[in-house]
């Protein structure tokens, strides 16, 4: 099979993870030819953004899309009739040098299916890896997929070359994983992301009184959850990812949106997969932001969504969600008001209330200053005061929310993360 094939193949089968956080962009420059390199969803080329927001682009690929495992969600699964294909190390060790000479990419994304002994993949992954940094002198990112199952000295083998891991833990509960993915063991998964976690602490420990010692996975690991593939509520979701940052010290928690359809367009079909025309991109939309609570606005999981209300709005985000159903605790002084305080006010970000508490030293805020530090006041106006000044404060939840989703409305969109 020709190079130029495998990428193609192997690229494809590789976007249906999210944990390097790819654009999923098809599209190219008009200018572009078709399949190019401008082309990311033929090249392999996606996009992923690093904690200070700048973009990277990433060579993603999948060693082998040859897979004994057959979860039934997967479109690379071993029932599924598909083309399969793999590469060899010297193959992925020239392409990779090839892209980032060429300044295409930024880094490297590598993921297999499990075609043999999870220990054999995870042993190619590596070798990919080891290869690049020892032969190729390539200094760039390298993300390595862990394996389920692989043993713990090649997991912290890994760690060395890489600069970050993920485990899958693909669904939210054990008795999900059984039903959609049974060869994959719950277990197995947290293991390998305690081991992970362990690891680095260890070695971070003896790095401190050893000179020049080994780096060990830099920027840490991160996982996926597949969203709407299996029956757990928003709820359920956010307290193990709640769960998962607390024991593991995750970098990130990806939410990928189940896709109804595998290669070619073709609709699953098995009777334990949801009949839905879509996949659930509000929902994964909602899921990041109550994540970006978590671990920037210091939210529990439980004030984010309680028994009696477990799912997350599809018409507000969740901090709003939080404010509307917290009355009591508004108006907020902005004068006053702690920084914790302002976390909690809708339309206030982690950067505007930096802002507001440096900018407050030196004069007191009114609602014009306000809006010039970036307060999003088309929501803040509801639950803050300004030296005891307020715009707009109706104290019936349902005024504001019918205001709010006005105000949404006109705006024509739906705030990532600033809120």
């Amino acid at each position: 099979m020709e190079l130029a094939e495998k990428i193609s193949i192997l690229a494809d089968a590789a976007k249906y993870d999210a944990s390097c956080s790819s654009s999923g962009s098809k599209g190219s420059h008009h200018s572009a030819k078709k399949g190019g390199l401008g082309a990311s969803a033929y090249a392999g080329v996606c996009h992923s953004w690093t904690g200070d927001g700048r973009c990277v682009s990433l060579l993603k690929l999948l060693f082998s899309n040859i897979c004994k495992y057959d979860c039934v969600y997967c479109p690379n699964r071993a029932s599924a009739d598909i083309k399969r294909a793999s590469f060899t190390k010297d193959e992925l060790v020239n392409l990779t040098m090839e892209f980032y000479r060429r300044n295409y990419i930024e880094g490297l994304f590598l993921s297999s299916g499990i075609f043999a002994d999870p220990d054999i993949v995870m042993q190619q992954l590596i070798g990919t890896a080891k290869k690049l940094r020892l032969e190729s002198g390539y200094g760039g990112y390298i993300h390595l997929k862990v394996i389920p199952g692989a043993g713990e000295n090649l997991i912290r083998e890994a760690g060395y070359w890489a600069d970050r891991l993920s485990a899958n833990i693909e669904l939210p509960t054990e008795k999900s994983l059984k039903i959609l993915a049974p060869q994959k063991s719950g277990k197995e998964i947290l293991g390998a992301m305690n081991y992970i976690s362990q690891s680095g602490l260890e070695i971070n420990e003896d790095s401190r009184r050893v000179k020049k010692a080994p780096k060990f996975l830099p920027a840490g690991q991160s996982t996926q959850l597949i969203v709407g593939a299996s029956s757990e509520d928003d709820r359920q979701i956010i307290s193990l990812s709640g769960a998962l940052y607390r024991k593991y010290a995750l970098k990130r928690v990806y939410y990928s949106a189940f896709i109804p359809v595998g290669i070619d367009g073709k609709k699953m079909q098995d009777p334990k997969l949801p009949d839905v025309e879509g996949p659930p991109l509000v929902r994964e939309h909602r899921l990041y932001q109550a994540d970006w609570l978590m671990r920037f606005y210091n939210f529990a999981p439980d004030e984010i969504l309680s028994p009696s209300s477990p799912y997350l709005d599809k018409d507000l985000d969740p901090k709003t969600v939080w404010a509307l159903n917290h009355l009591d605790f508004f108006p907020v002084e902005v004068n006053k008001a702690s920084y914790e305080e302002l976390l909690r006010v809708p339309g206030i970000g982690t950067v505007s209330a930096q802002r507001i508490v440096k900018q407050r030293r030196s004069r007191p805020l009114s609602f014009d200053i306000l809006k010039s530090l970036g307060i999003v006041l088309k929501r803040a106006r509801y639950f803050i005061t300004a030296s005891g000044f307020f715009t707009d404060m109706p104290d019936d939840p349902i005024e504001i929310r019918r205001k709010l989703l006005s105000d949404e409305q006109r705006s024509l969109q739906l705030p990532l993360f600033d809120f």
